[in-house]
C-alpha cells in the first residue's frame, strides 16, 4: 500500500475521528479527518480518496447517504461503515447499496486495515 492514498476519515465525534485518523497514519496511509459529510463534500477531496471511513450516525447526512450520494454523482469511493450502535438492519442496507464493510466501535486496527485492503482491493472508482 502507497503512503499516497487518501483515506478520508469523516465523524462528528472528534475524539473518534482524530483516533481514527492517528491510526490510519500509523498504518502508512495519508489521512485527512472531516467533520461532517458536507465538510467532505465541499473539500474537493472525493475524487482522490482510496478509501473512505465514515460514521453511520451524523448530523445533517451520515456515512450511508454519503456513499449514496457519492455514487449519484458519479465518484464512487470504497467504503468503510463505521458505528458504535450497530444494528443488523443498517449493516444489511449498507452492504446491500454496495458499501465494503460495515464495522462495529471500537474496532480493533487490524479490522480496519482489512477493510482498508478490501476496499482498495475492489479498486478505486468502483462501488464499495
Amino acid at each position: 500500500m502507497s503512503a499516497n492514498l487518501l483515506i478520508a476519515v469523516v465523524d462528528d465525534d472528534d475524539s473518534a475521528r482524530e483516533a481514527a485518523v492517528s491510526l490510519v497514519r500509523a498504518m502508512g496511509f495519508t489521512a485527512s479527518g472531516f467533520r461532517s459529510a458536507a465538510e467532505f463534500l465541499n473539500s474537493g477531496e472525493a475524487a482522490r480518496t482510496a478509501c473512505l471511513i465514515a460514521d453511520v450516525r451524523m448530523p445533517g447526512m451520515g456515512g450511508l447517504d454519503l456513499y449514496r450520494q457519492l455514487v449519484a454523482s458519479g465518484t464512487p469511493v470504497p467504503t468503510v461503515l463505521v458505528t458504535a450502535f450497530p444494528e443488523e438492519a443498517t449493516r444489511a442496507r449498507a452492504l446491500r447499496a454496495g458499501v465494503g464493510s460495515y464495522l462495529a466501535k471500537p474496532f480493533e486496527p487490524d479490522e480496519l486495515l482489512d477493510c482498508i485492503r478490501s476496499g482498495y482491493a475492489r479498486g478505486a472508482g468502483e462501488p464499495g
